[in-house]
């Protein structure tokens, strides 16, 4: 779905309002007229999961060059199969930093100030 339920509160909210303040100087009674308001915001909530999936069913765009092949996966599939295989280098090199020395990076980090400083007192 396109937002999230915040929207719906909004537009219940707003409908709410709107039928309210519209009633207001109607000849009706106080009691009729919020619980006709609440039915109204009720309503207007539930017809916005319909808005909002229209909205997230246009603002929906395809891929439209999807071309199959000679193993008869499409160019999205393949895609998704490589984005597996490059997922797995980037988790080992996260492995390997968390198994380096606290001690050592704090000495690296050290030293790259150090020298830092030397080139800004140097200029």
């Amino acid at each position: 779905m396109f937002g999230s339920i915040f929207y719906n509160l909004w537009g219940a909210l707003i409908a709410f309002s709107i039928y309210f303040f519209s009633t207001f100087q109607k000849p009706s009674t106080p009691l009729r007229i919020i619980i006709s308001a609440f039915v109204v915001a009720i309503i207007v909530f539930i017809a916005m999961y319909i808005v909002r999936f229209l909205i997230a069913y246009i603002m929906f765009t395809p891929e439209a060059n999807e071309e199959v092949d000679e193993d008869g996966l499409t160019d999205h599939e393949l895609d998704a199969t490589d984005g597996a295989k490059q997922e797995a280098p980037a988790v080992n090199s996260t492995v390997e930093f968390q198994d380096e020395n606290s001690e050592e990076i704090a000495q690296v980090v050290r030293t790259m100030m150090n020298r830092e400083e030397e080139q800004q007192v140097n200029a």
